[in-house]
């Protein structure tokens, strides 16, 4: 007779996997698989080998500072052929680290990019650029997280201090983070992505209409125009 704790010939047992919970020390691999088990959870981060999920999002903290973050950033993504951006997008990293930065803009694959799509639709290694939206400088943002992107590879890393109301641009330069400075009339320019052009002052004071004017006076700009060129020459050619 079969014991009761067995499953019965050509029955199997339905396997449980454990949620994840923040604090949790796991292997890429078993962050992926408990992190699809769970359809309904919205975001996790590996960190470093830990696990990090965030607590609901606030309107004014949060949410509202993402909507124009989005669109500024899909603004430029749909006026430069050859580069995507992504909302909440799944990075791999490396084996430690898979975050899920609030935006990314990377120039595509084919079109010389430093980060891959996977066969099942993740970014892999380091996208050009990656933003967060964070509540203060003594946020995760600016310190762990900070490091990992740089140690990844990542070109150009921006946070935008909700509470501080401050805006940090950050430029790899030799394997260092280094601050992007602005130029005579105060607009931050993309050094890797020629044309994405912010004026972090009204993006600050919540003025959206001109936030998006200095953004396009980027796009119209020559070396917004070169690029497109670059991006969409045949790669011997770029």
């Amino acid at each position: 007779m079969a014991s009761a704790n067995l499953p019965r010939p050509g029955e199997l047992r339905e396997e449980k996997i454990p949620f994840l919970e923040p604090g949790d020390r796991l292997t890429r691999d078993e962050f992926e698989r408990r992190y699809s088990a769970m359809p309904n959870l919205k975001k996790a981060e590996l960190i470093e080998g830990v696990v990090y999920m965030p607590s609901p999002v606030r309107l004014r903290r949060h949410g509202w500072p993402h909507v124009q973050f989005i669109t500024w950033l899909g603004t430029y993504a749909l006026a430069t052929p050859g580069v995507i951006g992504g909302d909440n997008t799944t990075a791999r990293m490396d084996l430690d680290n898979e975050p899920q930065p609030d935006a990314l803009l990377l120039i595509e694959p084919t079109r010389g990019g430093q980060a891959r799509v996977s066969a099942d639709d993740y970014v892999e290694a380091a996208p050009e650029w990656v933003g967060e939206i964070s509540a203060s400088s003594a946020s995760f943002d600016l310190h762990t997280k900070l490091h990992v992107y740089r140690r990844n590879g990542v070109r150009e890393y921006v946070v935008w201090r909700v509470l501080d109301q401050q805006l940090d641009w950050f430029v790899l330069e030799a394997g260092q983070f280094k601050p992007l400075g602005t130029d005579d009339a105060g607009i931050l320019r993309s050094r890797i992505l020629p044309g994405l052009w912010l004026d972090a002052a009204a993006l600050l004071r919540g003025d959206g209409l001109q936030m998006l004017a200095a953004l396009q006076q980027g796009l119209a700009s020559p070396e917004h125009a070169a690029f497109v060129l670059k991006l969409q020459a045949p790669p011997a050619q770029r």
